[in-house]
């Protein structure tokens, strides 16, 4: 059975010739800009493994960057899906109503650490879509023009989106640019000026945050703070608590709105169904959370989660598409509930982070080339480095890892700033055995290549 095999490869060269053959239409089918630099063209998929079409097993690390935390192809999606599919694909929710949209909003609204006593949510197609409207309706709500995003950020591809987010590799040549859209230093600790403690770096950072204010936009024009509660394409680094704690306070004390982007961390990603709920547990919880990726496991969807006052403050015809909350993706992201709580999931995620943690820290101390481990549950970045004391990214190294690893049946992906870290998304539904399979090509990757 697919879902239970382990990474085999069987073909002398990769890809194989079939995967070869499909590769080569590829080039003069797709653009260029939608690169793809693994080895696997998909033939079937089953929970945290992937078969090509020339036979060969690949592990899957990256689990379609986040969006398949529950796996491929879970057995309880399927049947959803196929049920739905056999009443109706499609019904535009601004012109008829159908109950798996009011359901998983009920649902999601229940479960969502957001500050408040009733939520209201709206569904869209995508992260950057969700980013997009929670922007919208934080400027609805306050009536001002600006927001504050941070270094390192990523949250999507759309104009807006392009501007909130930090890394220009992924904005090139796309501007003029949208105005009121001003960036703050995250705070990036394993990077953080030299000598300081991390009680002097939280507070480093956020006179970072204040200084913004000063030179950019005052408070008094500020809609909303945008940030990940750990930063996903910026290097799996989770904002540190007391930090947001200061964000919370800053966002109270001027009428501001506190957006958390879970698009990645989400549905169980760090230990909890919310990475925002470590928030609400220090008495810090966001004003917002937009979300995405594993909410559907893989049909495409997205959700914005807030409080009644906020949602309800957006005129009509501000929000919506034809397309968010799709019926065939709403039976989706009901399923996935079920499953995450039939499957214990949560402590799944815990189980496998603390499991990574215990064997990439070993690495930490017996490879010079690993200078920081971090993240949040089954969310984790491990950081290469040519030097632990310059810090000089080893970019090289990463690409060398990842393509022995691929070669050798492991799916890893790199993020960061400088694309010097390897991330852990697997699915949470990844076997023991599986997970080690996995441990034994990485760290053969690793010594191969450093």
């Amino acid at each position: 059975m697919l879902k239970n095999a382990l990474p085999k490869i069987i073909t002398n060269t990769l890809p194989g010739p079939k995967a070869a053959e499909i590769m080569n239409r590829r080039k003069d089918a797709v653009p260029n800009g939608i690169r793809c630099t693994y080895p696997c063209v998909m033939k079937q998929a089953a929970g945290a493994m992937i078969e090509d079409v020339d036979g060969n097993l690949f592990l899957d690390w990256i689990g379609g960057v986040g969006v398949l935390n529950v796996g491929h192809c879970h057995p309880k999606l399927v049947a959803a899906v196929k049920a739905q599919s056999e009443n109706f694909f499609h019904g535009m929710i601004n012109i008829v109503t159908h109950e798996g949209y009011v359901e998983l909003a009920e649902k999601l609204a229940a479960t969502a650490p957001t500050r408040g006593t009733s939520n209201k949510v709206m569904f869209a197609n995508s992260g950057a879509e969700a980013d997009e409207n929670a922007v919208k309706i934080a400027k609805a709500y306050t009536s001002r023009p600006n927001i504050i995003v941070f270094s390192g950020a990523f949250h999507g591809r759309t104009l807006l989106t392009m501007t909130m987010t930090s890394k220009k590799a992924y904005s090139m040549g796309m501007g003029p640019f949208p105005d009121g859209v001003y960036r703050a230093e995250y705070p990036y600790l394993y990077r953080a000026p030299s000598n300081m403690s991390e009680t002097e770096a939280i507070e480093y950072y956020t006179n970072a945050l204040y200084k913004t204010f000063e030179e950019a936009s005052p408070t008094e024009y500020v809609a909303a703070i945008v940030m990940e509660p750990l930063q996903g394409e910026g290097g799996f680094i989770p904002a540190p608590i007391e930090w947001v704690k200061a964000v919370r306070k800053i966002c109270d004390d001027n009428g501001i709105v506190l957006i958390a982007d879970e698009v990645q961390t989400g549905f169980c990603r760090t230990g909890k169904i919310f990475a925002s709920e470590y928030w609400k547990d220090a008495g810090c919880e966001p004003d917002m959370i937009a979300t995405a990726k594993s909410i559907a496991g893989g049909v495409p969807l997205s959700a914005v989660i807030a409080r009644t006052e906020l949602m309800d403050s957006v005129k009509p015809g501000i929000v919506g598409g034809t397309y968010g909350g799709n019926a065939l993706a709403c039976a989706a992201g009901l399923a996935v509930l079920n499953v995450i709580k039939e499957e214990h999931l949560v402590e799944r995620s815990c189980e496998i982070g603390a499991t990574c943690m215990e064997r990439f820290h070993e690495w930490q101390k017996k490879y010079h080339i690993i200078g920081d481990v971090r993240g949040l549950g089954a969310m984790i970045g491990i950081e290469f480095v040519k030097d632990k004391t310059t810090k000089e990214p080893a970019t090289e190294l990463v690409n060398a890892i990842i393509s022995y690893a691929a070669n050798h049946g492991l799916l890893i992906e790199n993020a960061g700033v400088y694309c010097n870290v390897i991330r852990f998304l697997a699915p949470l539904v990844i076997t023991d055995e599986q997970l080690e399979a996995g441990f034994v090509i990485f760290e053969e990757a690793i010594v191969t290549c450093m």
